[in-house]
C-alpha cells in the first residue's frame, strides 16, 4: 500500500510543478509580448529584457531582438532614403528650372531681336543651356545603370597603365582650363585585378571634379601601395562640404554645371568593386584617395 501512495504524491508534486513551471512560461510569454508590442512603437533602441531563467523563453526573446534589430535597421534605411528622395528631387528641379529658365528667358529675346549678332549670342546661350540639361539628364541615366545593373567583370591590369591612358584623356581640358598638373606615376608596374571600363569611369569622374574645383593646380600619384591621390587646391571648399562631397545630387556652389552625381557614382563603383575611396581637406587642399585592394 506504500508504494500505490508514493506514487500518487510523486505524481502530484510532478503535476504541481508542471502547472507551476507552465504558469510561469504563461506569465512569460505574456511579458514578452507586451515588451513586443511596446518595443515595437517606440523609436529607440532598447530591446526586450526578460527576467527568466526559461532557456527556450530566452532564446525567442534572442531571436525576437534580432529581427528587432533588422526592422529597425531597414526603417533606418528607409527613413534616410525618403530624406535623400525628397533633397534629390528639390536639387534635381533645381538643376533643371535653372537652364530652362534661362532658354526661356532668351528665346523671348529673340522674338524681340533683329540684330545677326545678338541673335547668333542668344542662340549660343540657348545651346550652352541646353548642352547642360543634356548632361545632367545623362548622369542621371549613367547613376540608374550603376546603382541597379553593373556587372562587375575583374581582369588583371597594369595600373600604371591604366591610369596614365585616363589622364590622357582629359588632358585637353585641364590644359584648357589652365591647370598646372603634376603627375607621379613609378616605372616600376603594378597589377590589380580591376574592372577597367568601372575604373576609367571612377577616374574620369573625379578628374571631373577636380577641374570644377581646383584653383589651379593638380597633382595625380601613384604610390607603391597601389593607392591613387588626387590633390588640389580649394581655398572654398570647407571640411562640412567635403564630408558630403559623395552624397548622391549633392552640388557645391563652386562648381558649375554640376549634377551632383559624379563623386557618387565614382563611390558607388569603387564599392562595387571591394575598393576604397574617400576625400580629405586639409590647409585649404582637397585630395581623393582611391585604393583598389
Amino acid at each position: 500500500m506504500i508504494i500505490p501512495w508514493i506514487l500518487c504524491s510523486l505524481f502530484l508534486v510532478l503535476n504541481v510543478i508542471l502547472i507551476f513551471k507552465l504558469y510561469l512560461m504563461k506569465k512569460d510569454l505574456n511579458d514578452l509580448s507586451v515588451e513586443f508590442r511596446d518595443n515595437l512603437k517606440q523609436e529607440t533602441n532598447s530591446l526586450i529584457t526578460l527576467s527568466t531563467h526559461d532557456l527556450h523563453i530566452r532564446k525567442i526573446a534572442s531571436e525576437i531582438n534580432t529581427e528587432l534589430r533588422q526592422l529597425r535597421h531597414q526603417r533606418h534605411q528607409y527613413m534616410n532614403g525618403d530624406r535623400e528622395l525628397k533633397e534629390a528631387i528639390t536639387n534635381i528641379s533645381h538643376d533643371l528650372r535653372t537652364p530652362l529658365t534661362g532658354i526661356c528667358g532668351y528665346l523671348e529675346l529673340l522674338e524681340q531681336e533683329d540684330d545677326v549678332e545678338v541673335i547668333k549670342f542668344y542662340i549660343e546661350q540657348i545651346q550652352n543651356r541646353t548642352e547642360c540639361l543634356k548632361q545632367l539628364t545623362e548622369e542621371l541615366f549613367r547613376y540608374s545603370v550603376i546603382v541597379s545593373s553593373w556587372q562587375d567583370t575583374k581582369e588583371s591590369t597594369t595600373l600604371n597603365r591604366a591610369l596614365e591612358e585616363s589622364l590622357l584623356a582629359y588632358y585637353g581640358a585641364i590644359t584648357q582650363k589652365k591647370i598646372t598638373l603634376t603627375v607621379d606615376i613609378p616605372d616600376t608596374p603594378m597589377q590589380r585585378d580591376i574592372d577597367l571600363p568601372a575604373f576609367n569611369r571612377i577616374i574620369s569622374n573625379i578628374l571631373s571634379n577636380a577641374i570644377k574645383y581646383s584653383d589651379g593646380d593638380l597633382t595625380v600619384k601613384l604610390h607603391t601601395d597601389g593607392m591613387i591621390t588626387f590633390t588640389n587646391s580649394a581655398k572654398d571648399l570647407t571640411p562640412v562640404i567635403v564630408n558630403r562631397l559623395f552624397d548622391r545630387f549633392y552640388t557645391v556652389e563652386t562648381g558649375r554645371n554640376s549634377t551632383g552625381l559624379g563623386l557618387s557614382i565614382a563611390k558607388a563603383l569603387v564599392e562595387r568593386t571591394g575598393g576604397q575611396i574617400e576625400a580629405v581637406y586639409e590647409e585649404g587642399k582637397l585630395t581623393i584617395l582611391l585604393k583598389f585592394l
